[in-house]
């Protein structure tokens, strides 16, 4: 007896004293929490954020220490950095080098004798194998580089790059982490935002405007060579410890599939007519990996039904970025708007169907004019995805026939007064065959219940238009269109769905889409 009260007991204390190390732990550990993420906040801030809480007899010199220093051993990195930047970028500047110049090269390059200075440093939480860190900088230098131009006309240009100013924040990376001093393996670095950037070309005795065209072209290729050499996801991996660190470069992670299907309402940029309008769309804002639209003359609601594809090196930072354009001819093409798409906010195999408004300008947020919006569909899928997984804008996908069935519609409202007879046409955009409903007379909310089949033989091009009239007497009315593509109908099989009547004041369409794939026979 006395022993199972002895083991009772026993129990009893050791369940007391785990209960009260547990409480214990998870206070610590709430404490330790709470002050980690206060000192990841701090580590967030920039020098003004810094300024607008401490007064300056408190506020910490650590950044004015190491501006301090960087300016001490600034002579040391320029010898140094002018020798990798001369390697490294030289290539590039041959890669996208204007086809009006024979050969683009640097005969000069030094950094000059300003340093950069930082202005803030913060800290970003990610993997728990490396430390990230972006540093915001600013630089005003005084660079001697000179470009050695030669023109397709044997024309030598001895081309300066001065007046530089440049604010952007770099991203270093220490990864892996190793125990062995200085605890990381290596350290790879990139040009995380590009906030600003500006320079002078000159003609080395002599002024570049006399030669039309080439300080345009040198100034994008500039632009270009940056972007691709060192702007984020581009890294540059060094190694710190003897290793295999190509896990740390930049590889593809995965496909964007896009398809430009429309625009709505775009602003007129013409005097006379209407504008002609095409798109731009690209991931980095390089030429080689921009995709053009066709140009779709005199219509501020242009249909193109066009399908780009773009690789994805990381889908937690990068965006697409779609600019509408109105064609000049031969003079400069006018922007009429753009917007963005994050690609965090794709669900990987999935299709998204976005109407986005176009603004002015990336940068700024709040944009109250209507320049229209432009309509997408978008399909991520990383490498090695698998499972039965079906790419509705693949090709190659059985596209042969397509059954519809229109059922339970309400057309759009008639501007005129009184009760319109609507009916509606079917069409098919590549192919342009037609179908038409029956006419129902003096009704706003007519009912047809017919069932249409078409045959389809490129459904990654095709779409399908369905225009409302009002039959006249003495001809007919046009009260408005839906425009469909058939990415959802080959990628479900079959759906429902109410579609807003374009050009109408109100009103929707109700239809049931069927896709019917037909079979292929082959010859024993």
């Amino acid at each position: 007896m006395s022993f199972v009260v002895g083991l009772i007991i026993g129990i009893t204390i050791g369940f007391a004293l785990i209960i009260g190390f547990v409480r214990s732990e998870n206070g610590r550990s709430k404490r330790r929490s709470a002050l980690a993420t206060m000192i990841a906040a701090l580590a967030r801030m920039t020098r003004e954020d810094s300024q607008k809480l401490l007064t300056k007899e408190y506020y910490p010199s650590w950044l004015d220490w190491l501006n301090a220093h960087l300016t001490k051993i600034w002579p040391y990195v320029d010898e140094a950095a002018s020798e990798l930047i001369k390697a490294n970028v030289e290539p590039i500047l041959e890669q996208y080098r204007p086809i009006v110049l024979s050969s683009l090269t640097f005969s000069k390059l030094t950094l000059g004798t300003v340093a950069p200075q930082f202005t803030g440093v913060s800290v970003i939480e990610e993997e728990s194998d490396g430390i990230t860190l972006e540093l915001e900088m600013k630089w005003d230098g005084n660079p001697s580089i000179v470009l050695d131009v030669k023109t397709r006309l044997g024309l030598g240009l001895p081309v300066q790059v001065k007046d530089i100013a440049f604010t952007g924040v770099f991203r270093l990376i220490f990864k892996p982490l190793v125990d062995e001093f200085p605890c990381f393996g290596a350290v790879s670095f990139s040009l995380r935002k590009k906030k600003d950037m500006d320079f002078t070309l000159k003609v080395i005795g002599g002024d570049i405007s006399a030669i039309p065209g080439v300080a345009d072209a040198l100034e994008s290729t500039i632009h270009d060579a940056v972007e691709d050499s060192i702007t984020w996801p581009v890294r540059k991996v060094i190694p710190i410890l003897p290793g295999d660190y190509s896990d740390l470069e930049l590889k593809p992670m995965g496909i964007l599939e896009v398809k430009l299907v429309q625009a709505h309402g775009l602003t007129n940029k013409d005097l006379i007519g209407k504008s002609d309008p095409f798109a731009k769309l690209y991931i980095r804002p390089l030429r080689s990996k921009m995709k053009t639209s066709k140009v779709l003359d005199n219509d501020l609601d242009p249909v193109w039904n066009e399908h780009f594809e773009f690789v994805v090196e990381d889908i937690s930072t990068q965006h697409l970025t779609v600019k509408i354009y109105d064609d000049d001819g031969i003079q400069a093409s006018e922007l009429i708007g753009c917007c963005q798409v994050k690609l965090s906010e794709l669900n990987p195999g999935k299709v998204k169907d976005v109407w986005l408004k176009l603004v002015k300008d990336l940068e700024i947020h709040r944009d109250n004019k209507d320049r229209g919006k432009v309509h997408l569909e978008l399909l991520y899928y990383p490498h090695g995805v698998g499972n039965g997984f079906i790419n509705p804008f693949n090709s190659t996908y059985s596209m042969t026939s397509l059954e519809k069935v229109l059922e339970d519609g309400s057309g759009g409202e008639n501007d005129l007064s009184g009760k319109a007879d609507p009916f509606v046409v079917l069409i098919m955009k590549k192919t342009g065959s037609k179908n038409k409903t029956r006419v129902v007379n003096e009704n706003l909310n007519p009912v047809w219940n017919q069932t249409f089949d078409f045959v389809v033989e490129d459904g990654l091009h095709d779409m399908l238009i369905l225009e409302i009239w009002d039959h006249d007497t003495f001809g007919k009315d046009f009260m408005g269109r839906c425009i469909l593509t058939l990415t959802r109908v080959i990628l479900e099989g079959e759906y429902k769905d109410n579609f807003q009547v374009e050009g109408a004041k109100s009103g929707k369409l109700s239809l049931n889409l069927k896709w019917a794939p037909q079979p292929i026979f082959r010859r024993s």
